[in-house]
């Protein structure tokens, strides 16, 4: 498969150079992921999450990513985020348009980064929403609707400059529903195992606290 494009190859390499020396990453689980359609789910403890993840899959992964609508504002970061694979969500609402994009990106072939929990975790609480660290149903959603191979994937929560991080991509879950669509309670329950087996991978439970 091509890279997403020529801007991204640049922004993968240069950035890449810089991240690895602030962020240096420890990965496990690769032979997990799939040639594509993958749905990757981790846990969100930093604003450097997307960053890492994507920097440890290979040029050519072509993964989409679904990002806080406040990061386009500014129409130099916006162009950039665009020409990275990355889209607008609106949190906390239902963003219709968002949701079609990502499900366009994985029935095109290609692959797309999630956080069910939809807002950074500190010490177990959205820094969104100021909620105790849950999943967002949407994400299963998704995943059904595409059919995609959802992947829960960990990544270690304190980010000190120069102090390694792990990223654990784990095997793929399946989701369990009825119908062709599953009810919203089985989305909701989809999106809630997943997000706890990505936890689960790095030895903790929804939010943190070690198991």
């Amino acid at each position: 498969m091509k890279p997403l494009g020529t801007f991204f190859v640049f922004a993968y390499y240069v950035v890449g150079l810089v991240t690895r020396i602030l962020h240096p990453t420890t990965v496990e689980g690769m032979e997990n992921l799939p040639e594509h359609g993958a749905l990757l789910c981790p846990n969100h403890s930093s604003n450097w999450d997307p960053l890492l993840v994507v920097l440890k899959l290979p040029v050519n992964y072509r993964v989409h990513i679904m990002a806080k609508q406040e990061l386009f504002r500014f129409k130099p970061l916006g162009w950039a985020l665009r020409h990275v694979g990355a889209f607008p969500v609106s949190r906390g609402d239902n963003d219709i348009h968002a949701v079609k994009t990502a499900i366009q990106a994985i029935k095109g072939g290609d692959n797309l980064l999630i956080f069910p929990e939809g807002t950074v975790i500190r010490n177990g609480i959205g820094c969104k929403d100021g909620l105790p660290a849950h999943a967002k149903a949407g994400v299963a959603v998704i995943g059904v609707r595409t059919g995609a191979t959802m992947i829960p994937v960990f990544v270690d929560g304190e980010k000190k400059l120069f102090h390694r991080t792990r990223i654990i991509f784990g095997k793929p879950y399946i989701p369990v529903y009825t119908g062709r669509h599953g009810t919203s309670e089985e989305m909701q329950k989809i999106a809630d195992d997943i997000l706890a087996e990505a936890y689960a991978l790095g030895g903790q439970t929804v939010g943190g606290e070690s198991l």
